[in-house]
């Protein structure tokens, strides 16, 4: 199996030595300082991370990712770098399904924070990777804007969120149209086609 998730974690990983803690990303209010302790804590405190899809918890979360930033920043990004295996959403079993995505959305809010920046060219077998997954979360992601759209990445499939004929067109390659469905539209290479809308719309996936 092709480690595309060990990859961008790699990128990533340094890339956030060579910025620097305070360096912007494309996360709201985060640097990479807090982008890399979001990181650590989603995949070596359990009882943090679901803050982020159980309410309650997420004061707890909060304060176990702000108290991981505090470290040393080179400390932290070690961590990222090097999962343990024990992890519920890092293990050699889940790494690939859970990680491929997460790090490379993660590495683009690095990358498309900096001036200058280009899309990057992903193999196609990174990008049906990403494609697979996004056909199956972008489907929650869309239902919630109460609109039928349409997705296509030629060379890869289509699919579409709601019935009838789609209010609005998306295309792109699998990683732009994931950056864009969860919530980076602004930095994301997308055609869009109907309702322009979508493009200011609160996305997350």
């Amino acid at each position: 199996m092709a480690g595309y998730a060990r990859t961008e974690r790699t990128l990533l990983a340094d890339l956030l030595l060579e910025v620097g803690p305070e360096a912007p990303t494309m996360c709201a209010g985060w640097t990479a300082r807090d982008l890399a302790a979001h990181l650590v804590v989603r995949e070596r405190r359990p009882d943090a991370a679901a803050g982020v899809l159980v309410r309650p918890l997420a004061g707890h979360g909060e304060h176990v990712r702000r108290a991981k930033a505090a470290r040393p920043y080179t400390e932290v990004v070690q961590e990222v770098r090097t999962p343990p295996w024990w992890s519920p959403v890092s293990n050699p079993l889940t790494d690939e399904l859970f990680n491929t995505v997460e790090f490379f959305i993660h590495h683009e809010d690095v990358r498309r924070a900096r001036p200058d920046w280009q899309p990057r060219v992903l193999d196609r077998g990174e990008q049906a990777a990403i494609w697979k997954a996004l056909r199956f979360t972008a489907r929650l992601a869309l239902r919630r804007l109460g609109r039928t759209v349409r997705v296509e990445a030629p060379g890869f499939g289509v699919f579409q969120a709601g019935d009838g004929e789609p209010a609005t067109v998306l295309t792109g390659e699998p990683g732009e149209l994931t950056l864009f469905l969860s919530g980076r539209q602004r930095v994301a290479r997308v055609d869009v086609t109907g309702d322009e809308s979508i493009r200011t719309a609160r996305l997350s996936m």
